[in-house]
């Protein structure tokens, strides 16, 4: 991958497009992960991209290219969650219709949902897109013991939701 954010950095559109093409994955998980629909999703990621596009001769060291366009995408996200909060109050909102979640795992999804946003962007981070406590603290701006602590915690909130869903039986 350093030698795509290097030719990228160059210019190279076919290097940048291959550069995303193997990030885009990772990039519509962590904007689900925070975004309620996939119109948002895909405007954020958009976004995204043409952020890192412009802005990629800034990028010091190429093997924080991934850690650098998280760090964007989330931004991004949380722009576009303080728009949306000034246009429709949260309990105008409504729940994204069953049609748009077909190919999503719900339960996944709902179990995420019911984490508080602090927990449920690192989980998301971490076992999603896979990067380790030191990477996501860099993106967060946070010590890699809060990570550590909120990812303990985000485990047991997961857990306290599996045992009431269950009963307790495991």
């Amino acid at each position: 991958m350093d030698n795509l954010v290097k030719r990228a950095q160059k210019r190279d559109a076919d290097a940048f497009t291959e550069l995303m093409q193997s990030q885009m994955q990772n990039m519509y998980k962590a904007a689900r992960a925070l975004l309620r629909n996939d119109e948002d999703v895909a405007d954020v990621i958009s976004d995204t991209i043409l952020t890192c596009w412009e802005k990629l001769e800034q990028l010091k060291k190429a093997e924080f290219f991934r850690t650098w366009m998280t760090r964007i995408l989330i931004n991004k996200c949380k722009d576009m969650l303080r728009e949306k909060k000034k246009l429709y109050p949260l309990e105008e909102a409504g729940e994204v219709p069953d049609s748009f979640r077909e190919y999503e795992n719900i339960e996944w999804l709902e179990t995420m949902k019911s984490l508080d946003e602090k927990y449920r962007l690192i989980m998301i981070l971490y076992y999603v897109n896979g990067l380790k406590t030191a990477e996501i603290a860099e993106v967060l701006h946070m010590p890699a013991g809060t990570v550590r602590t909120r990812l303990s915690r985000g485990r047991s909130q997961i857990t306290s939701v599996y045992e009431t869903k269950t009963g307790g039986e495991r």
